[in-house]
């Protein structure tokens, strides 16, 4: 019983930091794509033909 929930513990501990790693790359990658997006927005628009 010990050992099951000695390996439990290191799963829950390997769940929330590969968690906290997703939840990173989200507001990461969304900080960026805000940045991009303001940065086009300010750039006069090309007609393409």
């Amino acid at each position: 019983m010990a050992a099951f929930l000695g390996e439990f513990i290191v799963e829950l501990v390997e769940l929330v930091i590969l968690a906290g790693i997703a939840i990173g790359a989200i507001f990461c990658g969304k900080k960026l794509r805000d940045r991009k997006d303001a940065k086009r927005a300010d750039q006069p628009q090309q007609e393409t033909k």
